[in-house]
């Protein structure tokens, strides 16, 4: 039997028995019963690196913590980002990609979007600071997922070590900012740092020093890497469909043609870049930016005719779905109108996860890629160096030779 043709399938993972739910009908299961028969599982790596992370809590203490920092990547918080994300973006090509003929489009969108993080998380805009942060973090993803084995050399050991200097470092900021609200002198800053340092729970109670590190961590990891992937895949899949660049570059420049010179991007611009968004979740489909997440049964239940026990950890995978003619028809081909009207079927595309585990950064996705790509569309267009790169998981989609594209300035830049 192919493990496909069954609904779920038993397979090892991290030394772990695991059960994988395929289908729409796996997804809307696990999904569906968050704190009734599964809680989130991940492996221990993550538990050691991010203990008090939102990643790393269940119950009651879960939903504590997801109230508070949905918050702060709500709507609302998201339309006072959009000028700064624009900004961003504009200094990030003048430095990256403007006056050079080849751009190594992976490390160079990481570069970017751990920028944004910096700034928007915590205004941290010192290129210095950011850049050793950069360098921490780099270490520090190697071995989020890995098998944790500490010791010297290992890469655990590097990922536990740089994740001690990132902490300090986000402690130390944390710590100055508190000093400068208590004296009123930071009331105008907006970033997730302030409002996780004063916003209390129901109770009254404020998140420890020790819950706002790991969890500004979590962000930053969360935020990232995911985030990271869908651009570059972006990137790659305008470069092989010229018809759909130049529907993405019309849209884009009836936008910058709609604004004053030098006005910032806003919230109703980037609710105009529907077509832009449709390719942006076809890519997403084609390549699922993660390759799915785990959950752990927390008492023996039953799921089409198997009997899951106690203790096993469960896993679903997009990829079960996104490519599946029965729910995507001629799957293989790239289609953005499939997102029109109601799109596809719930369960189906949920790159991000769902239920009360989806992803907390979901919001902040969409207008982090459609800023970038209105900078980048409005001003270049490119080809790849290397057609049939291949993008393999490790653990999150990568192009093995980081994407290197030739880019081309348009003769009048918007």
């Amino acid at each position: 039997m192919k493990k496909y043709d069954s609904p779920v399938f038993k397979t090892s993972l991290f030394g772990e028995t695991v059960a994988v739910f395929v289908g729409p009908a796996g997804n809307k299961f696990l999904f569906s019963n968050e704190n009734k028969l599964v809680n989130v599982w991940w492996p221990t790596s993550v538990k050691k690196l991010m203990k008090l992370s939102l990643a790393n809590v269940v119950g009651d203490e879960a939903k504590r913590l997801r109230k508070i920092l949905m918050t702060s990547v709500d709507r609302d918080a998201l339309k006072s980002y959009i000028d700064r994300m624009d900004l961003v973006a504009q200094n990030h090509i003048r430095t990256r990609w403007e006056g050079k003929q080849q751009v190594k489009v992976h490390p160079t969108a990481n570069l970017y979007t751990f920028e944004l993080s910096c700034r928007l998380f915590a205004s941290i805009d010192d290129p210095i600071h950011i850049s050793k942060l950069a360098h921490h973090f780099d270490i520090f993803l190697k071995g989020v997922i890995h098998f944790p084995i500490y010791i010297p050399g290992t890469t655990f050991y590097r990922a536990s070590k740089s994740g001690d200097a990132l902490k300090e470092e986000i402690r130390l900021v944390a710590r100055q900012r508190r000093a400068a609200l208590d004296k009123k002198m930071e009331s105008h800053r907006k970033d997730l740092l302030s409002h996780l340092l004063v916003t209390a729970d129901e109770s009254g109670k404020l998140l420890s020093e020790s819950e706002i590190v790991d969890n500004m961590l979590m962000l930053l990891f969360v935020s990232h890497e995911t985030t990271t992937s869908a651009m570059t895949c972006v990137i790659k899949y305008l470069a092989e469909m010229p018809e759909v660049y130049e529907m993405v570059l019309r849209e884009q420049l009836d936008i910058a043609k709609s604004k004053e010179a030098g006005e910032l991007l806003k919230w109703e611009d980037i609710q105009k870049m529907k077509y832009s968004w449709r390719v942006v979740s076809e890519v997403l489909r084609m390549i699922p930016p993660i390759s799915g997440t785990f959950r752990q049964a927390i008492v023996d239940f039953t799921y089409a005719g198997y009997t899951i026990p106690k203790g096993w950890k469960l896993y679903w995978s997009p990829n079960t779905t996104t490519k599946d003619p029965a729910h995507f028809p001629n799957a293989e081909d790239f289609d953005p109108s499939r997102y029109e009207g109601a799109g596809p079927a719930p369960y189906t595309h949920v790159p991000f996860g769902g239920g009360p585990r989806m992803c907390l950064g979901y919001e902040y996705v969409r207008p982090k890629i459609l800023v970038f790509l209105h900078n980048i569309v409005k001003r270049f267009k490119w080809d790849l160096l290397i057609p049939d790169e291949k993008v393999p998981y490790n653990p999150l989609p990568a192009p093995s030779h980081g994407l290197p594209i030739r880019i081309r300035p348009h003769q009048s830049s918007a």
